[in-house]
């Protein structure tokens, strides 16, 4: 056993969905959630400021006493994924081969649609985990720089938040795809809208449920589940306004959020 939190971090309140999924299917767990709204989006930054911002992620949750990291961004897990396991000992975790795996297992027709942020498009992250699985496969991607924000402002069922995704992807449902890979954990949200535009054809896949899958695995393979005897206690960071992480926060968890506390991410 080891009763140490799970550290989870994410560019803003994205990776609350991921934690969402974390109270659900390891409920005895304990969390340390740090979201960087203050410095969101990271997709729209270059690698290395993304690299930066990652660093500075792990080195704050590294001083909570953490067991394991969840990178609950698809931007950071694209850009530093190989960097931060070499530089860290502790079992790191990230989203975007599960998901990939998922969306492989889940196509009939082997035509597979990737959204995310421009740095996770750009770096092709998925095409290749996809392409790994299954060579044959057909990949149409498409970056929504526009989706990140909309989230973080609460926008996520209006009707701007509509138009936007019709705009993006509308040619994505012309191609013919049947699986939508979300590869971005604040697109969770726009779960409802992106499915408007989509059709009930198209099977939307959660980056956020299926890392959630892996976590759970992996405490079991390394035996370091927590004590089920003890409750799970839950702290919240960010760098951005308190006030609007725990209003917004709550609504994503569909639980409130009480204490949590600013940080100034650059001291790390």
């Amino acid at each position: 056993m080891d009763n140490r939190p799970i550290g989870v971090f994410d560019s803003g309140l994205g990776g609350l969905t991921v934690l969402k999924e974390l109270k659900r299917l390891i409920p005895t767990e304990s969390v340390v959630y740090f979201g960087d709204s203050g410095r969101a989006p990271y997709g729209t930054k270059s690698t290395d400021t993304i690299i930066k911002y990652t660093f500075q992620d792990i080195r704050f949750l590294l001083n909570q006493d953490i067991k394991m990291i969840v990178i609950a961004c698809n931007t950071a897990s694209a850009c530093s994924l190989k960097l931060v396991k070499d530089s860290f000992d502790i079992p790191v975790i990230e989203v975007t081969e599960p998901g990939a795996i998922t969306a492989v297992n889940e196509t009939k027709n082997k035509k597979i649609g990737v959204i995310g942020t421009v740095a996770t498009i750009s770096s092709g992250v998925y095409e290749r985990a996809i392409y790994r699985l299954d060579s044959s496969i057909e990949i149409v991607q498409k970056a929504c720089p526009l989706f990140v924000p909309l989230v973080e402002e609460g926008w996520w069922e209006n009707d701007i938040a509509y138009r936007i995704a019709q705009e993006y992807l509308e040619p994505m449902k012309k191609e013919g795809i049947d699986t939508l890979v979300m590869g971005c954990t604040h697109y969770p949200m726009l779960y409802n809208t992106i499915s408007k535009v989509m059709g009930d054809d198209v099977k939307l896949v959660s980056s956020a449920l299926e890392v959630t899958k892996v976590v759970r695995n992996i405490l079991g393979e390394m035996d370091i589940m927590r004590d089920e005897r003890i409750s799970p206690v839950y702290r919240y960071y960010t760098s951005d306004s308190v006030e609007k992480f725990e209003s917004l926060g709550s609504a994503i968890l569909e639980s409130e959020i009480h204490s949590a506390e600013k940080v100034d991410i650059e001291k790390y």
